[in-house]
């Protein structure tokens, strides 16, 4: 298989937003079955693109491509194909095995100041963003001009959003009802993050509103109030908080629990009157 399709395979799965583990030859020395350059693409669900060699380097390169779609840890290995891996050729291959984690989507539910500013930053940091909202005057190309913009209601975008367990959601909207029907829909589904604007008050409301209709959708992983306390006050300032919560979800250092953590029991001062 040429480096050409392994190439149009990684691009691939990094536009799905997808993960997998890719490993490249690095150094080649001796008789080998493959030289520098070679590559072998591991997607999530197992399938192969390209190729390091076929049998027991293969094999064993397969084992190392399983261990970092586990861990994510990058490694390189160097194996002596005679001593190592039994084979009569004798040569010596260096092999770099990293994971490959395809760009995210954030869904962004609302298209007013906060959606904006965030959507502005969101793509540096390496996220997709795609913009829900009905309102034509505000969800258009000029105030979202690298975003994919879906012109409904949260609810009615369902379908077409087509939400996995690999995106990013926000709520950000400019009506309450809209964010109570944008939470109740989609935390019931896949995500792989979901966060709510608002305050402590106005998060339980919205809890206690869905509440009162039937059970609460999982909140594992939802977090509201959105973003980290920052001091932050315009919407630029805002932004800055929601993303810097993303990257610390994504890496595992989250600021604060997840909403189901921490307003179990919000103080009778922080509620709505």
């Amino acid at each position: 298989m040429s480096h050409v399709e392994v190439h149009r395979a990684l691009l691939a799965l990094i536009e799905r937003g997808e993960r997998g583990a890719l490993a490249t030859v690095v150094k080649d020395a001796g008789s080998t079955p493959q030289v520098a350059g070679a590559r072998l693409l591991r997607r999530v669900d197992g399938t192969l693109v390209g190729t390091v060699g076929g049998g027991a380097v293969e094999h064993a390169v397969i084992t190392l491509l399983d261990q970092v779609l586990v861990d994510r840890r990058p490694r390189l290995v160097a194996l002596d194909l005679a001593r190592d891996l039994g084979m009569c050729c004798g040569g010596r291959m260096e092999v770099f095995v990293e994971p490959i984690e395809g760009t995210p989507r954030l869904v962004l539910f609302g298209a007013g100041h906060v959606a904006r500013a965030v959507a502005a930053i969101a793509p540096s940091i390496g996220f997709s963003v795609t913009v829900v909202d009905d309102r034509e005057e505000l969800n258009d190309a000029v105030r979202f001009p690298t975003a994919t913009r879906v012109l409904a209601e949260p609810r009615d975008a369902r379908d077409e959003l087509a939400i996995t367990d690999r995106d990013w959601l926000l709520v950000v909207t400019h009506d309450h009802r809209l964010d109570e029907e944008a939470l109740d829909t989609f935390a019931r589904g896949p995500h792989a993050y979901l966060g709510m604007i608002g305050s402590r008050r106005k998060v339980k409301k919205v809890l206690d509103r869905i509440a009162a209709r039937g059970p609460l959708p999982p909140l594992e992983r939802v977090y509201a109030p959105v973003g980290l306390s920052l001091g932050a006050v315009s919407p630029e300032e805002i932004a800055i908080s929601i993303v810097a919560e993303l990257v610390a979800v994504r890496h595992g250092l989250a600021g604060k629990p997840a909403v189901g953590a921490h307003l179990r029991d919000v103080p009778d001062e922080d509620r709505e009157p």
